[in-house]
């Protein structure tokens, strides 16, 4: 069978664990060269660098903080000498937090968005000059930025403006037959979630009919086909991927 993304090259942020690692995986499935980002996980991305590769694909790891200016640029770098250029960009990285608006400081505003939102400014930013024409962007947002709930003010509002940025791409990029989507995953079971009140766990993975939480695989077919010629008539959309829950 034919591989979907064969000859592809994707930088795919925050992929040494979590979703952006099962994504690489996925990817170079599919036939792409993958460029792991990754910001302390060394050991941890150069592992995904050695199972892409024993898979067959091309594989790089390259240390990057999304949140620091010049990153994007230095991503897009670092493809394009090993690899040639830049087809997909998985904008996967970012930060999560909650907390009361009361509680709310000045340095948390600047952590959250920094990542979350600048960051993506500036990978879009370098995506705009850089990526392929018929290029692919798949950026990570959230269920909260659809259904937001108490303590989660900033954490909410940084994805839901991830969605607003992958719908200006969406439309500035078309013209060189660039699509760009946001997929908005529900509770994932990750090393970032872990760590949540049981309480919570539990309360959403019983909003979803499926009666569980997600898994870093239950999306990854989505976003192979978001990356994919298959979809390339589908641009500036947000798409829930959260087995059907509401919370």
């Amino acid at each position: 069978m034919a591989h979907r993304l064969s000859g592809k090259v994707a930088v795919i942020t925050g992929a040494s664990r979590g979703i952006g690692r099962a994504i690489a995986h996925a990817l170079a499935r599919e036939g792409a060269a993958v460029v792991v980002n990754y910001v302390a996980s060394q050991a941890a991305a150069e592992q995904v660098v050695r199972d892409v590769t024993a898979a067959g694909a091309r594989a790089l790891a390259v240390r990057a903080d999304i949140g620091d200016p010049g990153a994007a640029e230095a991503l897009f770098a670092a493809a394009e000498a090993s690899l040639g250029r830049v087809d997909l960009l998985i904008c996967n990285a970012g930060l999560a937090a909650l907390m009361p608006l009361s509680a709310i400081a000045d340095a948390d505003y600047e952590r959250m968005f920094g990542v979350n939102v600048r960051g993506l400014v500036s990978l879009l930013r370098t995506a705009s000059r850089s990526l392929s024409d018929n290029g692919r962007i798949v950026t990570l947002s959230s269920t909260i930025a659809a259904f937001p709930r108490a303590g989660a003010a900033l954490y909410a509002a940084s994805k839901a403006a991830v969605r607003a940025l992958t719908e200006v791409a969406a439309i500035e990029l078309g013209a060189r037959g660039i699509t760009a989507n946001c997929v908005l995953p529900g509770l994932i079971e990750t090393d970032m979630t872990a760590g949540l009140p049981a309480s919570h766990r539990q309360a959403v993975a019983e909003s979803s009919p499926f009666g569980r939480l997600g898994m870093p695989d239950d999306l990854t077919g989505l976003v192979t086909f978001l990356c994919s010629e298959e979809a390339r008539w589908i641009t500036g959309q947000s798409i829930l991927a959260n087995g059907g829950a509401r919370r």
